[in-house]
């Protein structure tokens, strides 16, 4: 009797262990090999690996954005520069990306306000993240995922640190590509396998490029050939598109709505975002046609600057098919049908301009470099031993 009273005394304090040794397992992370400290207060959700935070944010559907994925992503985008105009950081206030240490404080006050058992909530969590297949049901492997994701750890240290180092040495100034690549829309549009040769489709392609979008359509709108009228879909297909993708071609547009409300503000928005509208001094660029040279030496007389042209245009050789041709005797042969397919980027009118500018700063900086002389810096080509004058 005095053997069973003695288990019975012993089994609060083996489930305390229990749920101790829980805490330890849950709050142990694998990269750092031990086990969190057990604070008196509750636990210590500091010390919990990211993943885990995440999980737990997701399962408790907690109005707490996700945490950075490591020390490195949070400084590289949370300092000025390209850092906070990235995807990431593009977002309300209340989307953006918190610290791992806002993460847990969120997930401690959730956890300390709930109304349920402390093993309970940790043996869930540690099955959630440790033991739960992912959702093609086969469980991964780390070591396999390491070798094609990382496969040189100290290469991808080395580009992390030479980031950093260039991202404090530059103070968030961006290079000439950058900014172009922020100020000017393009899209770029792949089409499916066309049943047609690359030849045949490669003279179309050059027909089409350097041409607005309109004009290009017109062109395949009236042209005889026969696969003129694939691309004349395609082509509407990409400028659909390109207007509701990247809000190009919108210029226009734009100006007549605003025609009457000159005093509104255009250039930024309260987020601190350029939106996609244009700026007043657009709108005055599209009522004055700009006169430009392309490349290739034509004048070209710009009205809109968001207006869309054909930039580039490709053809890619798909794969062959097999058509039988049956032959006398009851022989077959097989003839190797081709396939090919069109790819097209679409720029602004405006892109056109700044390489126009640029090609005749450079041509004026090359005529004010050459200082002017009387006689033509060249070698004699005939000496002759009396006086030629």
């Amino acid at each position: 009797m005095a053997h069973a009273r003695s288990r019975l005394n012993n089994v609060p304090m083996a489930a305390q262990q229990v749920g101790n040794s829980l805490k330890e397992l849950a709050l142990a992370t694998p990269d750092s090999g031990n086990v969190g400290p057990i604070q008196s207060t509750g636990m210590a959700w500091g010390t919990a690996s990211t993943a885990m935070l995440n999980t737990y944010r997701v399962a408790h559907s907690l109005t707490t954005p996700a945490a950075f994925a490591s020390n490195y992503h949070q400084a590289l985008l949370t300092n000025p520069g390209i850092g906070r105009q990235s995807p990431t950081m593009a977002r309300r206030k209340d989307k953006r990306r918190v610290a791992k240490e806002v993460l847990a404080l969120a997930v401690r006050k959730n956890f300390n306000s709930a109304a349920v058992s402390e093993t309970d909530v940790v043996v869930e969590l540690v099955y959630k993240v440790r033991h739960q297949a992912p959702a093609g049901g086969k469980e991964r492997n780390p070591a396999n995922m390491q070798q094609v994701l990382d496969p040189d750890p100290r290469a991808r240290e080395r580009w992390e640190r030479r980031q950093v180092i260039q991202l404090v040495r530059k103070g968030g100034r961006l290079t000439k590509q950058q900014l172009i690549k922020r100020t000017e829309r393009e899209h770029v549009l792949r089409t499916h396998n066309l049943k047609t040769s690359v030849k045949k489709l490669g003279m179309v392609a050059r027909q089409i490029a350097g041409k607005t979008i309109d004009d290009a359509i017109t062109q395949m709108r009236f042209s005889k050939k026969k696969i003129a009228q694939d691309v004349l879909k395609q082509l509407e297909y990409a400028r659909d598109e390109a207007v509701v993708m990247r809000g190009m071609g919108l210029g226009s547009v734009k100006a007549e709505e605003n025609a009457g409300k000159p005093s509104k503000a255009l250039t930024t928005s309260t987020s601190g975002i350029s939106p996609t509208t244009p700026a007043p001094t657009e709108l005055q660029e599209v009522t004055s046609p700009v006169q430009i040279q392309l490349k290739d030496g034509k004048r070209h007389k710009v009205s809109d600057p968001s207006t869309i042209y054909i930039d580039q245009a490709w053809v890619g050789r798909g794969p062959f098919g097999r058509l039988p041709d049956y032959r006398a005797r009851g022989q077959v042969n097989f003839m190797r049908t081709p396939w090919t397919s069109l790819s097209v980027v679409l720029k602004e009118e405006k892109t056109r301009i700044r390489l126009h500018e640029e090609r005749e700063e450079k041509r004026k900086k090359a005529v004010r470099e050459n200082v002017w002389t009387h006689l033509p810096d060249r070698p004699v080509q005939w000496q002759r031993q009396w006086y030629t004058f």
